[in-house]
């Protein structure tokens, strides 16, 4: 059992948004993925479309009216495509772990980000080949097994959007089912021992630490064998 860290406060947290970009595929749901240049923030990952929430960008009354409009230009300058910042179906909302529990190597930096939804305007992505350095079409179902058999890397908050994408077989189920309910907050705390697991609202261990704690689960379980996310409620 852990105790937590004394809390971080909202200065701590840089907001950023992105956005899931969707088309209907040959075989049904597929979102366009970018890998970002080893050498900067989430270097090689592969993301979907986005970045911080720029300075000028910043409005303390509308924190989701400011990451629409930092999430509009993310897509434009990492894809070359343009989309309207009020077509954008907010998704769900992540903050990372407390830096004391975080375990990147290199300056350790917070973002609080935004996830939107929308229908591509255009198959043709343009890329800088700058910050990002690939890209490509995929269904939710591809980039899981891609990441599982290590062909690409996936960030956490990433996998479990996939995970959520991979429930729906077009663009439009899709994105009734964000546009009709609430965003979803997820706050991650990862959970001592190997293999790595982090946890959210709803595990039984989620304040406590206890990966063993008997009750409901809500956690992704990043075994080297594959990763599988557990969601009861």
């Amino acid at each position: 059992m852990t105790v937590d860290p004394p809390p971080e406060t909202d200065s701590d947290l840089i907001p950023a948004a992105t956005v899931l970009l969707l088309r209907d595929g040959p075989t049904g749901l597929e979102t366009a993925m970018l890998r970002r240049n080893s050498k900067i923030a989430f270097g090689g990952m592969w993301v979907f479309p986005g970045g911080k929430v720029d300075e000028h960008e910043r409005n303390p009354d509308d924190v989701e009216g400011s990451a629409r409009v930092a999430a509009a230009r993310e897509v434009e300058e990492e894809t070359g495509l343009y989309v309207g910042v009020e077509d954008l179906v907010p998704w769900s909302y992540w903050i990372p772990p407390q830096m004391a529990a975080m375990t990147t190597k290199g300056p350790r930096r917070r973002f609080s980000t935004w996830f939107f939804a929308i229908r591509s305007p255009s198959d043709d992505i343009l890329i800088d080949d700058g910050e990002i350095k690939d890209h490509a079409w995929m269904s939710p179902q591809e980039a899981m097994a891609k990441r599982n058999s290590g062909d690409i890397e996936l960030v956490p908050p990433t996998w479990v959007t996939l995970h959520e994408l991979a429930a729906h077989d077009s663009v439009d189920s899709a994105l009734a089912w964000s546009a009709g309910r609430a965003s979803e907050k997820f706050e991650t705390r990862p959970m001592p021992g190997k293999p790595m697991v982090v946890s959210w609202h709803g595990d039984a261990g989620y304040t406590s630490g206890d990966r063993d704690a008997e009750g409901p689960r809500h956690r992704l379980v990043m075994d080297d064998a594959g990763w599988q996310y557990l969601r009861d409620s």
